[in-house]
Parts: C-alpha cells; structure tokens; sequence
C-alpha cells in the first residue's frame, strides 16, 4: 500500500511542477537571464546524468569500459558525425572494452 501512496504522490508532485510552469508569467520567461538559464540547464542535467551513469557504481567511483565508450563518443561528436554514428562508436567501444578487459 505505501508504494501507492508514494506513487500517487510522485505523480500529484509532478503534476504540479508542470503546473507552476504554465501558472509563471510571459513577463517572467522573456528576460535575457531566465531565458539563457533555460537553454543551459537541460544541457548540464544531460551532462550531469551522463557523468554519474557512465563514473559511478553505486556510491563507488569507477572508471571502467563506460568512460572508454563516452571518450569514443566525444571524439566522433568533436568530427561532427551523425548522431547515429556516434551513438554506435561508443557502443561498439564499450563492447569492446569490455570484451577485453573481461
């Protein structure tokens, strides 16, 4: 039963985040600080979820084949490649550190 009670809360929560975000005034979204910030955080959300899937074990920090994939990852994003393609570098990167490595 509680696990339904933290779910029904978990959604009523949400709920009123997305809310709060239609209840905020146009005059309020439209300065130049307000509108940079919203363009920033869900690039540094994305890093911050990247860092800590790819150098974290729990509360253990790892450097491991995920840290190689991510680096193969950067590198084809640094020579502009499709998204596609640098998606499949960093897996076949990983897979093969990790064939590797064991």
């Amino acid at each position: 039963m509680n696990i339904w009670i933290a779910i029904v809360a978990t959604a009523v929560g949400c709920y009123a985040v997305k809310l709060a975000g239609l209840l905020v005034p146009a005059g309020v979204l439209e300065r130049p600080l307000v509108r940079r910030l919203a363009a920033l955080l869900p690039v540094a959300l994305l890093a911050a979820l990247t860092a800590q899937q790819t150098f974290a074990d729990g509360h253990t920090l790892v450097l491991d084949a995920r840290a190689a994939g991510l680096a193969a990852a950067a590198v084809a994003l640094l020579l502009r490649a499709p998204f596609l393609l640098v998606v499949a570098a960093a897996v076949i990167v990983t897979a093969g550190a990790r064939a590797i490595g064991g």
